[in-house]
């Protein structure tokens, strides 16, 4: 562990994903370093904002008393105890560049990331987080309008992301005002695209520019787009797919309808039509992709963790444009961190896929080792699973089951507008796919 002033600055177990070498690198090449040692270092104000990532419940002041907790007394450490102005302060001074640059070497698939087929499954979307209600806030991001009721309490980001299926580990993500749209964000993630991956996006992406983006990056796509869209066949093929060019490139339509069979609840039948890139009917069969689709759902799941399980609905905390970016790439990068522990304990079990490592398990784990300052450097035996690894792997989710729910509106803008009638449940399923002839 780092000494005297720099020793508050770690994550716990998670400082080894998040090393005192990585952190110091990206102070040094945004030239953030600190001019004389003070009670906060930078390196140790970069560890606080990360801290404050899994602490989101906390003010800057109570996720630094996690931080001391188990260091006073320590090899003779006595913790400073700074004000929340000289916390503030500090904040400003190392500013987002750093914290950008680490969410950069940190983000990507881990190592033996699950593939389908020899491809990487990606999804990309968008989701939105609430910033505090402030003069610089509103006027960077302005408010999203709710209808007929006006316009939102908060300012609102959009945030949006390219995800690996497999682990759920973010490979790249941008954000900026709500009131652009996901299609004008997505070609900035179009550079973490590589060959070998594969990915998956909602119908909102089915446009000719972004087609043609992902296309030039030598990534392969499988997009939903709508039913009515206008599409002239090129070419069928055995399976009942089709071929046809939209804008220069040839992609593989495949219209399907799925019969969704519930348990004790109603049975329904709805219809896709999905584009791929794709075009070999023989090595990728329609139905096997219409199957595939269907992990396009984890990304949603990403959103859940980082909104529900470690925001728990909350609003962000920094009132300034600068420190939302600043807080949003601490969130990220913790995440990533989580996810990355998370995917490492399943490695050391070929059979256990790291979907069902639970990442409220991973995140309690990791705020009990940041509390106990606890596994912050590895030891002389080194265990590649770690504390929060063998917590994880100890308690497993079950395998996934097929189920369904409603889609609908979970939350009512208005008690007065919540209706009884509203099935919130979910539903064991059995479903059949039936591909139609192009």
């Amino acid at each position: 562990m780092a000494s005297g002033r720099f020793a508050p600055g770690h994550l716990g177990e998670l400082t080894q994903i998040v090393p005192f070498e990585m952190v110091d690198e990206v102070l040094a090449s945004s030239r953030r370093v600190q001019a004389r040692v003070r009670d906060l270092p930078s390196r140790v104000v970069v560890y606080l904002l990360l801290a404050a990532g899994l602490f989101a419940e906390l003010g800057y002041g109570q996720v630094w008393a996690r931080l001391v907790a188990g260091l006073d007394g320590a090899a003779g450490v006595t913790a400073a105890r700074p004000s929340s102005s000289a916390l503030s302060q500090a904040r400003r001074r190392v500013g987002a560049g750093p914290l950008r640059a680490l969410f950069q070497l940190l983000s990507g698939p881990p190592v033996g990331a699950p593939r389908w087929r020899g491809l990487l499954l990606c999804a990309i979307d968008g989701t939105t987080l609430s910033v505090p209600n402030g003069e610089k806030n509103v006027s960077a991001y302005g408010r999203h309008r709710a209808g007929p009721n006006g316009d939102a309490g908060y300012p609102m980001i959009r945030l949006l992301a390219v995800v690996a299926c497999g682990t759920r580990t973010v490979i790249d993500a941008v954000f900026g005002p709500c009131d652009v749209g996901e299609t004008t964000y997505a070609p900035r993630l179009a550079g973490c695209l590589r060959p070998g991956m594969l990915l998956l996006a909602d119908r909102n992406f089915a446009v000719k520019n972004l087609i043609e983006a992902v296309a030039a990056t030598e990534a392969v796509l499988l997009i939903r787009c709508k039913d009515n869209r206008r599409l002239r066949p090129t070419r069928h093929c055995g399976d009942g797919s089709w071929l046809t060019r939209i804008g220069t490139v040839t992609v593989r339509v495949i219209e399907a309808e799925i019969v969704v069979r519930c348990a004790g609840g109603p049975s329904r039948t709805g219809r896709y039509r999905l584009l791929t890139t794709l075009t070999d009917h023989h090595r990728y069969p329609a139905i096997d992709l219409v199957e595939l689709y269907h992990q396009r759902w984890e990304i949603e799941t990403t959103y859940l963790e980082l909104k529900s399980t470690i925001l728990g609905g909350r609003v962000l905390r920094a009132r300034t444009p600068d420190g939302i970016t600043q807080e949003i790439y601490a969130l990220l990068i913790t995440y990533q961190a989580l996810r990355t522990a998370i995917a490492d304990a399943a490695l050391t079990q070929p059979a256990t896929p790291p979907d069902r490592g639970s990442f409220t398990i991973a995140l309690h784990t990791a705020r009990d080792q940041i509390v106990h300052a606890a596994g912050v450097i590895a030891d002389t035996t080194i265990d590649l699973v770690g504390t929060i690894g063998h917590a994880v792997l100890a308690a497993l989710l079950p395998t996934r089951r097929a189920r369904t729910s409603p889609r609908i509106v979970k939350r009512a803008s208005s008690k007065h507008r919540a209706t009884a009638t509203t099935d919130r449940n979910n539903y064991k399923i059995t479903h059949t796919i039936h591909i139609h002839d192009g």
